[in-house]
């Protein structure tokens, strides 16, 4: 027995046999079973489950009549809204691939999403079709769209709902504004509601468990994101092992702001859910406010997330007024959750946060904390059917239990590969024991109950005068002050040192009176002299990506280009 496995949740067994089907079968049992049950809600507007699947057969449809052919990417370029969902399982019905992509990117960087996995078809939201059509248009004409299917967000709710279910006043004209659909040089640009409108034949679905059905990219330390091969079995078993684990059922009530182009949202919460056919409760982008109403009003069970919207959430001048007692299942990952806000959950509500671990190239979670034994800033223990170890990153010989290492996974969840990237692929995995691991890019350690913690990126470390400082570990500790809303820790040069240690700190609203130097003798007090921050830099936010994770590279560029350049 592997020392974790004591702390296994006793209803749930170690590996599981997830269903011998495509994904697009998920949501046709769904619809099957519960026709008239809600499985999105959007700023109160209702789709049934028959709803979607008859809204996705349609589009399907109307996609094959495009041309598109089984195993042919198509670009999916959305928020989160009821359009996202319907889009995914039309690409997965049509027997194609899914390519999600990042709407903050811009033209510039969208070209690498169309050329790439030679996507011929996107579909996107009006605000973001102009990119989409720039980048197109900026191509070879050998290498352009051929199509782009538009959506209004006005397409799946009422502009005029008011009352909790309405969206901020901030985001009216970002929602309600009717954006004029742009050319496309060379295609043709289709409005949504005349795809779904669509009534043609649409053939029968073939697609397998081995087939691919999401080509997700990696944002990747260096070069330009690659794709990653997840079949229809890879994705399959981790919606079915998190639809396990987190107890979901036709009952459950899911808050979905993680974005769904984004692998855990999709997988973690979106498949999960569609497995389950349990309720998804869609927000397009974080907002406090708009979440404790959404949260009250829906009697949401399932809210998955990022720590810094717990942080932020718990910050709101209106949180009293919310009821968040329907919440029975709280998780995230993305980074460690601090111990103060932990506690405060556990203190108010009795939910414990179970934080989880994973990556685009093992659909989402390879770890996950037990609800019922959860240690704070841990990775968890790995997760249904994977084998994960600790291994010296040279030799890849795997190291003693607590020393630090790279983490490497084993399990039915892991990709088939990198995208036309044969080297990188052969790059990142390796035998050990018979089996074939994938090399995480982590370092971690694995504690005497069988519990992985990350200390850092591989290459995410700070070299002051020798000393290995690894930022996660001071970021961890400096959430513990008072005063420190949020803190990202970055190098920066150092004549003497060669490199030193810098925080840049968000104070929270009611010590914005506290001193750089206050901040610093604190962390004297409470870490290590050589990991105590030299310089502390105030903002009033740290840049997010899309996905709501700390942009540690972005601050690091700025604060010293070479730095970041060979890796920090």
């Amino acid at each position: 027995m592997r020392p974790h496995h004591k702390f296994w949740p006793p209803r749930l067994p170690h590996a599981i046999t997830p269903p011998a089907t495509s994904l697009w079968q998920n949501l046709a049992i769904s619809a099957l079973r519960y026709p008239d049950k809600p499985a999105i809600v959007f700023f109160g507007t209702v789709m049934t489950w028959a709803q979607l699947k008859a809204a996705a057969e349609r589009l399907a449809a109307y996609l094959q009549s495009l041309g598109v052919q089984k195993g042919d990417r198509v670009v999916l370029n959305m928020q989160n809204s009821p359009q996202l969902v319907v889009a995914h399982f039309a690409i997965l019905r049509a027997d194609a691939v899914v390519v999600p992509v990042n709407p903050m990117n811009r033209a510039e960087e969208l070209k690498h999403y169309i050329t790439d996995p030679d996507a011929k078809v996107a579909i996107t939201t009006a605000d973001l079709a102009g990119e989409l059509a720039r980048a197109s248009d900026a191509l070879p004409e050998g290498q352009r769209l051929q199509h782009l299917i538009v959506t209004q967000f006005t397409d799946a709710f009422d502009g005029n709902v008011e009352g909790n279910d309405a969206p901020p006043e901030t985001w009216r004209d970002w929602l309600l504004t009717h954006h004029a659909l742009p050319a496309l040089a060379g295609g043709q640009v289709h409005a949504w509601k005349d795809a779904l409108a669509f009534d043609g034949p649409l053939a029968e679905a073939t697609a397998g468990p081995q087939d691919l059905s999401v080509l997700p990219y990696t944002s990747g330390t260096t070069g330009l994101p690659k794709g990653c091969m997840h079949t229809h079995a890879s994705i399959m078993h981790n919606a079915v092992a998190c639809a396990l684990w987190s107890v979901a059922t036709a009952e459950t009530v899911g808050l979905v702001v993680v974005p769904m182009f984004h692998i855990t949202g999709m997988v973690a919460v979106m498949h999960a859910s569609v497995y389950a056919g349990a309720t998804m409760i869609l927000m397009p982008r974080w907002d406090r406010e708009l979440a404790g109403r959404l949260i009250s009003r829906w009697k949401v069970t399932n809210f998955t997330n990022i720590p810094t919207m717990i942080i932020d959430l718990l910050a709101s001048p209106n949180f009293a007024s919310f009821d968040l007692t329907s919440l029975k299942t709280i998780s995230g990952g993305g980074a460690a959750m601090p111990q103060a806000v932990a506690q405060r959950l556990f203190d108010a509500y009795g939910l414990r946060y179970a934080e989880g671990y994973g990556l685009t190239e093992t659909a989402a979670p390879s770890h996950q904390n037990p609800v019922d034994h959860t240690k704070q800033q841990c990775l968890g223990i790995p997760f249904m059917s994977t084998d994960a170890r600790v291994v010296d990153p040279e030799t890849l010989k795997e190291v003693p239990q607590g020393e630090q290492g790279e983490i490497v996974i084993h399990g039915p969840e892991v990709f088939q590969g990198y995208w036309k990237r044969p080297e990188a692929t052969e790059a990142a995995f390796f035998e050990l024991d018979g089996k074939r691991f994938f090399r995480s890019g982590d370092l971690g350690r694995v504690d005497e109950d069988g519990y992985f913690f990350i200390t850092d990126r591989l290459k995410r470390m700070i070299n002051a005068s020798g000393f290995k400082v690894w930022p996660a570990e001071v970021e961890a500790l400096m959430f513990r002050h008072p005063a420190v809303q949020e803190a990202c820790i970055i190098a920066a040069k150092d004549s003497y040192r060669g490199e030193t240690v810098k925080a840049v700190v968000v104070l929270r609203p009611t010590h914005q009176h506290t001193t750089e130097q206050e901040i610093i003798d604190w962390c004297r007090e409470n870490m290590a002299v050589y990991k105590v921050p030299r310089i502390v830099q105030f903002v009033s936010a740290l840049p997010k990506s899309g996905s709501g994770k700390v942009m540690w590279r972005l601050l690091q560029e700025k604060e010293a280009p070479d730095v970041a350049a060979s890796g920090g």
